[in-house]
């Protein structure tokens, strides 16, 4: 008993590596082995970020610096969600204005490969195929004609030629052993009479899957691992059955349980390897809303729950878009182009959450979010403890939308919500950093635009109370008058402009703005 006490104390006194020669001479070789596997275990192979270039297409140099911050810190895959900034050889149609030239592309997965970061591309190929159906070429393969978001699943032939050449396309230029071919969000599913009545007679799960085991056996045909989203896989386990083992799911979780799309369990007893995804931007986020709080407790959540299920890897969402568009029509049979509904403020604006993710995947410790953002701003900005507190307090404030002129949180006005979101930009602007301070310009840009966007929209319920009378035109056309609208867009674009594109920027602003121009001019031809 004396000699086991004092080996203990050696024990407790010795290095890492000396207590673990001396813990298996004692226990055995199996407990180290055991150590090691659950060390292991803890540790995603995959850390990944998925950028998403539907909207706000990134200049190529700023691409490259972000693959080469997300490398320092530890990322090894990027998922590239391209969309129609890829340039498509046989199907150039489906390449937009803003589409990267070929030599780019190599370019920039060369650059990744040399730091050591695997470039997954992400074509989708089932639902949020806007992109590709608003051209009439695909027109025949539309699941409905007055919304072009899904493929009809039935035309299976027709839809296979076509992702036949974009996956060949894609792999020409990208070396990743995988290829994410999306799969999400299939809410036209059993639209068309064809695919009902398939839907009808083996269940919708045969009409999901027996797409997918398509779409899939075309990436393992070229040598590929395919990956989907996990969410209709989830809603409807038994498409799961007829699929290639290599495939792989990403459930993605935002902040909400784990059966939110079905029954969790079976995707875990189907023997798919599974990757885990938060978000940085998503709902219900816009322009006039960033939701950080939510953001930073997906981040804390999520990230141990993959662990302790067994997830391979964690790669983080930054959604540009809701991907729900809306058509710019020329007459009622045809149209120009779609717009995205939702729009987020560019991802430029968001280090702070980036780097929380960053922290918080490749640390064994729990992440708190408080702890974590104030350091962040001593460190970054130069903030004394209770500046860092007063910010991360001010960022969070009253996190609510507006809908028709109402609020989302009982008992709270579209006035007392701009309160709080004028209380929020004065604080951050009593706060002085000394680091970093265009990073910091960001809130402050964010904030501006929240303020503006709250006093129209309480110009525009003034406006649409039965008691409004002409005499109060003049009024509210002071109020949206005295914004700083001009002085938010010149910020905007001296703040983005080396990550966005001018005619983008253009494009952003005139949307961003479109409500508060339209108010202008209405009132102007009242008072």
């Amino acid at each position: 008993m004396v000699r086991f006490k004092l080996k203990r104390i050696v024990v407790m006194k010795v290095n890492v590596v000396r207590l673990i020669v001396l813990i298996t001479v004692f226990l055995g070789f199996t407990v180290n082995v055991n150590a090691t596997n659950a060390a292991v275990a803890r540790e995603f192979p995959i850390k990944g970020f998925h950028l998403d270039l539907r909207i706000q297409a990134m200049k190529m140099p700023a691409l490259k610096a972000f693959a080469e911050k997300l490398s320092q810190n530890g990322i090894n895959t990027l998922v590239m969600e391209w969309e129609a900034t890829y340039p498509y050889e046989k199907h150039a149609v489906i390449s937009n204005k803003y589409a990267y030239s070929r030599a780019e592309v190599k370019s920039f997965i060369a650059y990744c490969d040399s730091l050591k970061i695997d470039v997954i591309p992400l074509q989708q190929s089932f639902g949020h195929v806007e992109y590709i159906l608003k051209h009439y070429r695909y027109k025949d393969l539309r699941e409905d004609q007055k919304d072009y978001s899904q493929v009809n699943p039935i035309k299976e032939e027709q839809c296979k030629a076509l992702f036949a050449d974009l996956f060949a396309d894609m792999v020409s230029t990208h070396k990743s052993p995988y290829f994410h071919i999306g799969g999400d969000e299939t809410y036209l599913l059993g639209r068309s009479p064809e695919s009902k009545r398939k839907a009808d007679s083996l269940g919708m799960g045969r009409l999901y899957g027996d797409y997918i085991k398509m779409l899939c056996e075309l990436v393992v045909a070229l040598g590929k691992k395919p990956v989907v989203w996990a969410d209709i896989a989830l809603k409807y386990p038994d498409a799961l059955k007829s699929l290639p083992k290599q495939t792989i799911f990403i459930d993605w979780n935002y902040g909400w349980e784990l059966d939110r799309f079905g029954d969790h369990k079976k995707l875990m007893k189907s023997g798919f390897e599974i990757w885990g995804s938060p978000a940085i931007r998503s709902y219900p986020d816009n322009y006039f809303l960033t939701d950080w709080a939510k953001h930073f407790n997906n981040i804390k959540t999520f990230i141990p729950q993959g662990k302790e299920l067994g997830y391979k890897g964690m790669v983080m969402t930054s959604w540009s878009t809701s991907g729900i568009y809306t058509q710019i029509a020329e007459s009622h049979s045809d149209f120009i182009d779609l717009h995205a509904i939702r729009r987020v403020y560019p991802i430029s604006g968001f280090n702070l959450l980036i780097d929380g993710f960053l922290n918080a995947v490749a640390s064994e410790k729990p992440f708190q979010p408080n702890e974590f953002v104030e350091k962040y701003a001593v460190e970054k900005y130069g903030f004394s403890k209770a500046d860092a507190k007063t910010f991360w307090n001010a960022l969070k404030l009253a996190p609510y939308e507006v809908n028709q002129g109402k609020v989302n949180k009982p008992n709270f006005t579209v006035q007392q919500l701009g309160d709080s979101a004028l209380f929020t930009l004065n604080t951050l602007r009593k706060l002085k950093p000394t680091k970093n301070i265009n990073e910091f310009s960001h809130y402050l840009l964010m904030s501006n635009i929240r303020y503006n966007y709250l006093v129209t929209m309480e110009v525009e319920v003034a406006l649409n109370q039965p008691t409004f009378k002409l005499t109060d035109a003049a009024g509210l056309w002071k109020k949206l008058a005295a914004l700083n609208t001009a002085e938010v867009d010149k910020d905007f674009k001296e703040l983005n402009a080396s990550l966005l594109h001018d005619d983008e920027i253009k494009e952003e602003t005139r949307l961003r703005n479109f409500r508060y121009i339209d108010l202008v001019a209405r009132l102007n031809k009242l008072k």
